[in-house]
């Protein structure tokens, strides 16, 4: 595994600059960390010590809203501005055929996930397919603080808001992440995800 990390770092230097790997990536376990997130952005939950990026820094931030309640803040927009900027300034062609040399790093780690028969690019494609039906949202999205019953009140409270409308609340992982994003940049990593998409399908030899 060591030397396996050693590699993918390595790899990742190379197509993103070490101050980019450094900023935004965890590399130790790289493929691992990938595939249980991915397969995680479907779902329900994801959970952050798996994610092979860097939570962004900052709080989550609310706003009043124009009917009473809260909304998701427009500065809260600025907490993911360099995340997104540095995403959509990847070479998506050379990004791909990274991922194409590293598959079966991937795959490997995807089998160890607990799916012996599946192939990972599968998967891929369909989390993309899923995260890319996630909705527009018309105007600043509400959303209400959860309720903590008891003497001892969370440390991070900002951390427990939901989505006001039940079947916002309900959607995926990944697809609340998304939703969370100013309009501009959910659309642009919209845009990054379709063209990684593209160019995954056409590789030669891929699952």
């Amino acid at each position: 595994p060591e030397r396996a990390d050693a590699a993918v770092r390595s790899a990742l230097v190379e197509l993103l600059g070490q101050p980019a790997v450094l900023k935004f990536l965890q590399v130790d376990g790289f493929a691992h960390r990938v595939v249980a997130t991915v397969d995680n952005l479907a779902r329900p939950h994801a959970a952050p010590r798996l994610w092979p990026v860097n939570p962004s820094a900052g709080r989550f931030t609310v706003e009043p809203g124009a009917g009473g309640g809260s909304v998701i803040a427009a500065a809260n927009g600025a907490r993911y501005a360099a995340f997104t900027a540095f995403v959509e300034s990847v070479d998506t062609a050379r990004a791909v055929a990274l991922y194409v040399r590293l598959y079966p790093l991937f795959q490997q780690a995807y089998q160890e996930l607990g799916y012996p028969r599946g192939y990972f690019n599968d998967r891929l494609v369909d989390v993309i397919d899923h995260l890319l039906q996630t909705p527009e949202p018309a105007g600043p999205l509400a959303v209400v603080l959860t309720e903590v019953k008891g003497p001892v009140q969370p440390a991070r409270p900002w951390v427990r808001y939901e989505f006001a409308d039940p079947a916002l609340e309900a959607r995926s992982a990944g697809q609340k992440m998304l939703l969370r994003l100013a309009p501009q940049q959910r659309q642009s990593l919209k845009a990054k995800l379709a063209e990684i998409r593209a160019q995954i399908t056409r590789a030669p030899g891929m699952r």
